[in-house]
């Protein structure tokens, strides 16, 4: 019974119930055979009886197993006592169960729950064992929103949590890649009086490993060493892997130096990622060399794997070959990272044959593939407007339960763009959209070169419109693509429309799409457009930053007069200095930029800026925001001298003209 209910609750549960051997096999024989390791019978679950109250509750199960006895009869108590509405918990216990043990998970985080299990005793130490078990069941759970909100009443009832339970709160919240709300929680942890340890600095550098950032990464070991904790094999090995990620070769090689002279022996994780970091850049000398100057430890899988990718990103493909075969000779296991490598490489080659023979042999191996695997063959497939080869993959990975992820909607949108197939194009947007995945500016600019080499402009226009009776979401984001792209192709009135649309819908309009408008009209000429859009810029306070000049830079390759004369127009359409200023900048940084700024646009002088003494300036500012005081002032130098020779040009100029 419950399993009928289950299947006419959630038809996407049941519709996933049938054998996958039941479904159409579509492609050729090396991916049918490769893709045959998924497609496994999955029967459904035996119905379960319903438990009593107090056992649907994960958590105080597991609070038992712990042996809180006392605490587990308190909230089993206010389990039973706290409903607030007796319908809900006869729907509750007719629920299937996952649904049922969702809605008890989430129960338990209810603020009154929650303050009724800590009125329900007077020793603090006991509520703090029980909030850190929840703490930790959430986190575990993958429900770190229940994990924090259980943490924060702790906070408000002034109960110190564990160690264990900020250590597993914050590993959660770094595995999700949330470091802002990492470093908050972590100083309320300080606060409440929680003395960090190596296991909760080893997360804290594990969470600046996944934001890469190497300055908070240094501080926390500058903080562990301020406090006597020593650091441990992970975390010299994740420090190692941060510079390595971020290019910094000379500092990871520092930091090995610095374990082995703390005692610390390197193992294999710490070699693998010193050859990925040259490997990455197409250093492969250097990585042989590490690899050669290994002991101590064995190279495994990983280490082959690495400089099997490094040689085929520099075009050696006999090499990874050849230390393909060193692997089977070894006995070592062919991942299929592996194969990915090299299956990339005899793509980008278009060496397809190739390619469906490592796929039989994956096969044959039984490496089932992954999305890189499916990705890499949709786009060569696109790439030689193959579409159908493309789609047949499509669809295997969809039978092979893995989910499109937005390289595959790119591959596909690009491949029917090339081969003009709009409609498909076009559904395939609307699909990445329903993801819930964001499609890039160059998506966008797909879609509008293939309607535009089709002459089927007023199709665009409809997108927006189209995308919202969908109920897809339509932001600045859209218009900002299609404004930009149409102003790149100098259809002017279709941005213009676009434009106007925006503006109807109530959306505001950004520096990019100003800019770009405002850059649009000085091509064209239109220099009554032009002034009016900078004024435009000007009243909504909307600023060129440096990332949007260098960005409109590199997209006008090849006009450089034109950019030269929309860089010397955009200072001219200002009146003062401190207009210039907060048009041009996003914050005073240095004193000497405010001088030299207004030394070279003071209407007294009459000077326009150039546009190496712009880019400067702007480069300046960055500089200053980053708190690198050496290259600002290397800039500030620069602008000095070509403001005093902009000064002595116009002085010049008035003395002929006096003469």
């Amino acid at each position: 019974m419950i399993a009928a209910a289950s299947s006419s609750l959630n038809p996407t549960r049941a519709k996933h119930l049938r054998t996958r051997s039941q479904r159409s096999m579509e492609l050729s024989l090396p991916l049918e055979a490769l893709f045959s390791s998924h497609l496994r019978h999955h029967p459904p679950s035996p119905p379960q009886p319903l438990a009593p109250r107090s056992q649907s509750f994960p958590s105080v199960g597991i609070l038992q197993e712990r042996g809180i006895d006392a605490q587990v009869q308190a909230l089993s108590t206010i389990l039973v006592d706290h409903d607030p509405h007796p319908r809900q918990a006869q729907t509750f216990q007719e629920c299937p169960g996952p649904a049922r043990e969702n809605c008890s998970q989430r129960f338990l985080v209810l603020p009154s729950v929650l303050g009724a299990l800590v009125r329900a005793h007077d020793d603090p130490d006991a509520n703090s064992q029980v909030f850190s078990w929840l703490v930790i069941f959430y986190a575990n759970s993958r429900m770190t929103q229940d994990a924090v909100q259980v943490f924060e009443h702790m906070r408000v009832c002034g109960l110190k949590p564990h160690l264990h339970a900020c250590t597993v709160l914050l590993s959660s919240l770094a595995k999700d890649r949330l470091a802002n709300m990492v470093w908050k929680l972590y100083k309320k942890m300080v606060r409440l009086g929680v003395v960090p340890n190596i296991h909760i600095y080893n997360v804290l550098i594990h969470a600046c490993c996944k934001s890469a950032d190497t300055e908070k990464a240094e501080k926390i070991l500058v903080e562990m060493e301020s406090k006597c904790v020593h650091p441990d094999l992970f975390t010299y090995n994740t420090l190692i892997a941060l510079y390595c990620k971020k290019g910094m070769h000379y500092e990871a090689l520092c930091v090995q130096d610095r374990m082995e002279r703390g005692g610390v022996s390197p193992d294999i994780v710490t070699y693998n990622s010193l050859i990925y970091g040259l490997c990455r850049e197409g250093r492969m000398r250097e990585a042989v060399r590490f690899f050669r100057e290994i002991k101590g430890v064995t190279p495994n899988h990983v280490t082959y794997t690495t400089l099997i990718d490094g040689y085929c990103r520099i075009n050696d493909l006999e090499e990874a070959l050849r230390l393909r075969e060193v692997m089977v000779a070894k006995g070592l296991y062919h991942g299929v990272a592996t194969y990915n490598s090299i299956l990339r490489k005899l793509c980008e080659e278009g060496r397809m044959r190739d390619a469906n023979k490592l796929l039989s042999e994956m096969s044959e191996q039984k490496v089932e593939p992954d999305n890189i695997t499916c990705n890499t063959l949709i786009n060569a497939y696109c790439k030689i407007r193959d579409m159908r080869s493309a789609l047949k993959v499509r669809n295997k990975m969809l039978e092979a339960g893995l989910k499109l992820d937005q390289f595959t909607y790119k591959a596909l949108i690009l491949g029917f763009c090339k081969v003009q197939d709009m409609h498909n194009a076009k559904d395939f947007l609307i699909s990445m959209l329903n993801a819930g995945l964001s499609p890039s500016y160059c998506t966008y600019s797909w879609l509008i070169d293939g309607y535009c080499d089709l002459n089927e402009e007023e199709a665009i226009l409809g997108i927006p419109n189209e995308l919202a009776k969908r109920g897809l979401c339509v932001d600045v984001s859209l218009y900002r693509a299609l404004i930009r792209r149409f102003c790149k192709r100098e259809k002017i009135d279709y941005a213009e429309k676009v434009f106007s649309m925006m503006k109807e819908k109530g959306i505001s309009g950004d520096s990019v799409i100003y800019s770009s408008l405002a850059y649009a009209y000085m091509k064209a000429g239109n220099a009554v457009a032009l002034s009016a859009m900078l004024d435009d810029m000007y009243k909504r306070r909307l600023m060129i930053t440096l990332k949007i000049y260098r960005s409109l830079n590199a997209s006008c390759v090849g006009d450089e007069s034109i950019l030269r004369l929309f860089w010397n127009e955009v200072p001219n359409q200002l009146h003062d200095a401190a207009s210039s200023r907060s048009f041009l900048s996003h914050k005073s940084s240095t004193k000497e930029l405010d001088i030299v700024w207004v030394v070279i646009l003071t209407p007294k002088t009459q000077t326009t800026a150039t546009p190496m003494f712009l880019k400067n300036f702007l480069e300046a500012r960055y500089w200053a925001a980053q708190q690198w005081a050496s290259q600002a002032a290397e800039h500030v130098k620069r602008m000095a001298r070509s403001a005093m020779e902009t000064v002595k040009h116009t002085w010049n100029c008035w003395q002929c003209q006096q003469g």
